[in-house]
């Protein structure tokens, strides 16, 4: 648990070995309930190497002084990023109108 926005972080190590690995984080809303957005990579043990970029979205609660995960939904490959991108922008541009 961290008790301050900075410090939180989906950065993952067991035994010695960065499982996940933060690339990124856009911090979308702050308060006693905040929002994170992160860019990561999951290490894969047999070959070696990080994955491609995964995205997910914490949300995060502040009680007796150190942030909580209260939810996650994590963003499954590239192609559903984009038709969520592409999706908010439409629906953005549609207000705009």
């Amino acid at each position: 648990m961290a008790e301050h926005v900075e410090d939180l972080t989906v950065n993952y190590e067991e035994e010695g070995i960065l499982l996940v690995q933060e690339i990124d984080k856009e911090v979308l809303s702050k308060g006693s309930w905040t929002t994170i957005l992160f860019r990561y990579r999951d290490f894969d043990k047999n070959t070696q190497q990080y994955s491609a970029d995964k995205f997910t979205i914490r949300r995060y609660q502040k009680r007796n002084g150190q942030y909580q995960t209260k939810s996650k939904f994590n963003i499954s490959s590239i192609a559903q990023a984009e038709k969520i991108v592409e999706t908010l922008s439409k629906w953005l541009d549609a207000k705009q109108e």
